[in-house]
């Protein structure tokens, strides 16, 4: 397996938001570039997971079932790739959002039931 080659290097990484704990984002985002389009909060799965999980939107559901295109990340590292998360990191379990390609916000979904 080779490794991942993503589209921001470690030294563009910066603090955008304090510790915010662990969090699992599709390649999509950080090896593709795209932007955040659908993110949600489940219930953590440990103490360092903080439940948000962020996919570009247009994952195939092959792709979503292949765990090596997934990844666990300091939910940071993921307001790097997209800052517009930032405000909607407070979100409680089950809130969940879809961005509007029209004016790039994010409007609520449907509640996630994990």
């Amino acid at each position: 397996m080779s490794a991942k080659s993503f589209w921001l290097r470690g030294d563009q990484i910066r603090v955008l938001i304090p510790n915010r704990g662990g969090c699992i984002a599709s390649d999509r985002i950080t090896v593709d570039g795209r932007l955040v389009g659908y993110m949600y909060r489940g219930k953590p799965t440990n103490d360092l997971d903080n439940g948000w999980r962020f996919m570009a939107g247009d994952e195939s559901p092959e792709y979503m079932a292949d765990a090596s295109k997934h990844t666990v990340y300091h939910v940071n590292t993921i307001a790097n790739y997209d800052s517009a998360i930032i405000p909607l990191l407070n979100s409680p379990y089950g809130a969940a959002f879809i961005r509007d390609w029209e004016t790039f916000a994010f409007i609520p979904d449907d509640p996630v039931e994990e």
